[in-house]
Order: structure tokens, then C-alpha cells, then sequence
């Protein structure tokens, strides 16, 4: 049951994809983003995560760890939104990359937040992501 909670300020009904093969990582931010009033799928890799994207109605944010099993990581599902899905807002995390050292990896207009990370720290960003004019 989803509990109000005045400290995570109005809900949106924007649509959160969390990438993450990690479930212990996984569950429970994308519980905290359903407690914030967000619609939140989940997808264990990247193949999954496209699937997702490809047959969703409409998904506004993906949040995604950069290592992941398979073939593509964090950075591959990043450019292939960017490519095929570019509305879709893309936030990246990782405990090995830094936000200050992307290196080539860089993709326009995809912001990259470290682990460890807090929920308050997601939410903002995402809130930031959906607000932004651009």
C-alpha cells in the first residue's frame, strides 16, 4: 500500500524504468518511486529494459546501472535510446565510473549520478530530468 509521505513533496504520473540485475539494488528504489506516486516497471538487463521501452506506452525516465550482464551495458541502452527513443530521459549509475571521469563514454543530454547513491538523491534527479526544459 502506497503511504503518503510529506517529506517526497507531490507525485508524479510520469513512467520510471529501473535497469538494475541486482534485485537487492532494484526493489528497493523502485519501491520508493512508486511510494513518490511515480508508474515504475523494472527490467533486470538491457535486452529486457528494450523490450520494455519498445512495447510500453510511454516510459519517461530510465534509470539504469552502467554494469550489467549481456551485451550491452548502462552506456549501449543509453545510446540506443538515444537513437531510437531520444524523448526518453536517461539517468546512469555506477560505483566504478565517476561522474567527473565519463571519458568517451559521455552521451548527450544523459546524466550519470555514483553509487552509492541515496533515494532522495534519485528522486531529485529525476524530478530535475522530467522538469527541465531541455
Amino acid at each position: 500500500m502506497v503511504q503518503y509521505r510529506p517529506d517526497l513533496g507531490q507525485a508524479d504520473s510520469a513512467t520510471v524504468l529501473v535497469v538494475e540485475d541486482e534485485l537487492f539494488v532494484r526493489e528497493p528504489i523502485a519501491e520508493y518511486l512508486r511510494e513518490c506516486g511515480y508508474h515504475v516497471l523494472e527490467a533486470g538487463d538491457a535486452r529486457e529494459a528494450i523490450l520494455l521501452v519498445d512495447s510500453a506506452d510511454a516510459i519517461d525516465v530510465v534509470f539504469s546501472d552502467v554494469r550489467m550482464p549481456g551485451d550491452m551495458d548502462g552506456f549501449a541502452l543509453a545510446h540506443w535510446l538515444r537513437t531510437y527513443h531520444p524523448e526518453v530521459s536517461v539517468l546512469l549509475t555506477s560505483g566504478y565510473y565517476s561522474v567527473r571521469n565519463q571519458g568517451g563514454a559521455a552521451i548527450d543530454d544523459v546524466k550519470l549520478i555514483e553509487k552509492p547513491y541515496s533515494q532522495a538523491q534519485v528522486l531529485r534527479r529525476i524530478r530535475a530530468m522530467l522538469h527541465s526544459d531541455g
